[in-house]
């Protein structure tokens, strides 16, 4: 089974890549949507025990959370050493399920694949990619979003420049929604076929 992994900086556009090859049938797990059902689940009693306070009715309150990491930026790592484990499994037992269930193909989005460094055992990495100027405004555009908050997340992210170095595939994401789909058809379709070739 080919196991594509799908990353890029803020606002680049991932999760418009994930979604669309999600429309060829193709089984696909986003990372945030794991970390959203942790914070409702089985992260909240470690993030408590971090962060005390920042939980209400079995659950994260994540605008608390975020409140704590602004004011404490250097606990980040404590989360994410808390956090990033526990995503790692679902996504090994995402890929495990669709293997067994006998797909040719899965898609994982990893926002920090690069970040982390953490092997997935990932065949194709594609980056979703765009102008600087785009992710800016697409960023800012975003509920809560500030230019102090963005810097901070650029700030530790890898730059869009190496993601693109180090990707097998990048699709830019900066184009009409019709030609980024037809990208990603492309792409789908060209590695599709090498995996049918005998």
């Amino acid at each position: 089974m080919l196991k594509l992994g799908v990353t890029g900086s803020i606002a680049t556009g991932k999760s418009t890549v994930l979604a669309h090859i999600a429309t060829r049938g193709i089984p696909t797990i986003s990372s945030d949507d794991i970390v959203r059902r942790l914070y409702e689940g089985a992260a909240v009693a470690g993030v408590e025990q971090l962060f005390p306070g920042v939980t209400t009715d079995g659950r994260v309150d994540r605008k608390a959370l975020v409140a704590r990491l602004v004011a404490e930026p250097e606990r980040v790592r404590d989360l994410e050493a808390l956090v990033h484990p526990m995503v790692r499994t679902e996504i090994a037992s995402f890929f495990d399920e669709a293997e067994k269930r006998g797909e040719t193909v899965a898609a994982a989005e990893i926002p920090l694949l690069f970040e982390t460094g953490h092997d997935y055992g990932l065949d194709v990495i594609i980056v979703a990619a765009v102008d600087d100027a785009t992710q800016r405004r697409r960023a800012l555009a975003r509920p809560g979003m500030s230019v102090e908050k963005l810097e901070a997340i650029l700030a530790r992210q890898t730059p869009q420049d190496e993601k693109k170095a180090r990707a097998d595939y990048v699709i830019d994401t900066g184009v009409s929604l019709d030609d980024t789909y037809r990208a990603v058809d492309a792409l789908l379709d060209r590695l599709v076929a090498n995996q049918e070739a005998p």
